[in-house]
């Protein structure tokens, strides 16, 4: 993988850990900060050795306060409604996963300060939001004539409901960690202190499980938004059916039987 400017990446056993490196501008999102993030959840996702990544931003102050509008300024005005229509379905994305990439790996946002606009966008493409008690949020680009291009309208409906989806994005109003717990934007909320190690103590959880079923749930799941009950459910049964070849798929139900510990292959 070629060499990151404004990323952090490291791999700890079966753990990686994405550090957005821009403290100095809020952990903002610029072009370098997309590519960089882009290259990371690709190796993430190819790299067999890996089963969780943790997400978060250098520093206590901010996970991620969305576009560098100054780089965002400066880029769009250099190009022409064709390549906007392209760069929309086919450029680099927001966040590096926010659309374009699928990772079916779980993914923590372990919420660190400031998260605001594409910063929220990026956490909502993570599977499970934790948020130190200092965090604050809000779609705050709605007072600068930004709209959303990376699934708060898409994403947050389906995570807080369409009311209160509707409210923080009409208008643009802050909340704090309270107040996005309540909501169910995030699911746990600790101190500054101890976000960290709650994260990988999730990680660590995750990680003790098979695999190949958890990621055809996770598939499952984000598939299966919008579809009628009967083709989401024949979507989790074939995907649940891939998994029929696999050693672990009755190893684990035989340990069971069996009385006997079970330890998982992870042949994926």
């Amino acid at each position: 993988m070629r060499k990151l400017k404004k990323v952090l990446y490291r791999k700890n056993g079966r753990i990686a850990y994405v550090t957005i490196n821009n403290a100095d501008k809020e952990n903002c999102l610029t072009e370098q900060v997309d590519r960089d993030l882009w290259a990371v959840w690709r190796d993430f996702r190819d790299d067999p050795k890996l089963y969780v990544a943790i997400l978060t931003g250098a520093g206590t102050k901010s996970f991620c306060a969305g576009s560098d509008l100054k780089d965002y300024v400066r880029r769009v005005a250099q190009m022409s409604p064709e390549a906007n229509r392209r760069r929309a379905y086919e450029g680099l994305n927001l966040g590096g996963i926010t659309k374009g990439i699928t990772v079916w790996k779980p993914i923590i946002a372990a919420i660190n300060g400031y998260c605001l606009a594409g910063g929220m966008e990026l956490a909502m493409a993570c599977d499970i939001r934790i948020a130190a008690d200092h965090a604050r949020f809000g779609v705050v680009n709605r007072r600068w004539n930004v709209g959303c291009e990376s699934g708060l309208t898409q994403r947050l409906p389906h995570i807080v409901g369409l009311g209160v989806a509707l409210d923080l994005i009409l208008t643009g109003r802050w909340f704090d960690a309270r107040e996005a717990l309540a909501m169910h934007f995030v699911t746990r909320v600790v101190p500054r202190r101890r976000l960290m190690e709650e994260a990988a103590a999730m990680a660590e959880q995750i990680c003790s499980y098979p695999q190949s079923s958890l990621r055809t749930d996770k598939e499952a799941l984000i598939r299966g938004l919008g579809m009628t009950l009967e083709e989401g459910l024949r979507l989790e049964c074939g995907l649940w059916n891939t998994n029929l070849g696999l050693r672990d798929t009755l190893e684990g139900p035989r340990a069971f039987v069996e009385k006997r510990k079970f330890v998982p292959t992870n042949v994926t």
